[in-house]
């Protein structure tokens, strides 16, 4: 059996992304030039011949609409569509919506920086009354309460991406299934370093770039290698 392809992908450049924002969980759509960034990561694993089995997005319009074009672009558009909460970015609390700089200037680049790039530091909470409370929104009405969000760290981020990995990506892959999963900055940083085998202060400072397909091989005993960025 040839070895499955596994494509992870940071959604194109957000409209959050564009205006320095803490995005989150809130449903910005993509940037004009995030659009182009998404099809010309389509035509690009067109060009290398990348077919999928199946493809994998968070609950985000960002990733949906990254997927969506990348699709159109490998005319493989028919392809059974798989959305989880699970691949949802970091939520950043009481932080979301915020402006980088302006946060910035009212906490300090310390506090700040601790509160982005730290593993294990969750900023402040958002409230459950807070319009940035997921429990409001209709999209996860089902998940158990104990599961929503109200503020995330790199630590807990990779709590939730993790059991997606093992119980519903990695079997896929071990069949043989080719996957492409498309999801945000901080769920990268999660599965990069899981696969990688990386040091909590590796993941922490890894760069991920948007609308940039990373290629792995995972074979049937689940050994998966890095193949890298197209």
């Amino acid at each position: 059996m040839a070895q499955a392809k596994l494509v992870l992908m940071r959604h194109g450049q957000s409209l959050g992304n564009e205006a320095n924002l803490f995005t989150g969980w809130n449903d910005l759509d993509l940037s004009l030039n995030g659009h182009e960034e998404a099809r010309r990561a389509g035509q690009l694993m067109r060009e290398h011949g990348l077919q999928f089995d199946a493809v994998h997005c968070s609950m985000l319009r960002r990733t949906i609409h990254t997927l969506h074009h990348c699709l159109d672009e490998l005319d493989q558009a028919w392809l059974p569509e798989h959305k989880s909460w699970r691949l949802n970015e970091r939520h950043y609390g009481a932080l979301q919506g915020l402006n980088k700089e302006d946060t910035v200037a009212r906490y300090g680049q310390e506090q700040v920086q601790q509160w982005r790039r730290g593993f294990d530091v969750t900023p402040p909470e958002v409230t459950l009354d807070s319009p940035h409370y997921p429990g409001h929104d209709p999209r996860y009405a089902t998940l158990p309460v104990a599961d929503i969000p109200r503020g995330e760290s790199l630590a807990t981020t990779m709590q939730r991406v993790l059991p997606y990995w093992e119980n519903t990506l990695l079997p896929s892959l071990r069949q043989g299934q080719s996957l492409l999963v498309v999801t945000h900055g901080t769920v990268m940083r999660a599965l990069i370093g899981h696969l990688d085998s990386l040091s909590p202060e590796e993941s922490r400072t890894l760069e991920v770039p948007t609308g940039t397909p990373l290629v792995y091989e995972v074979d049937e005993a689940g050994l998966v290698k890095r193949v890298g960025y197209l």
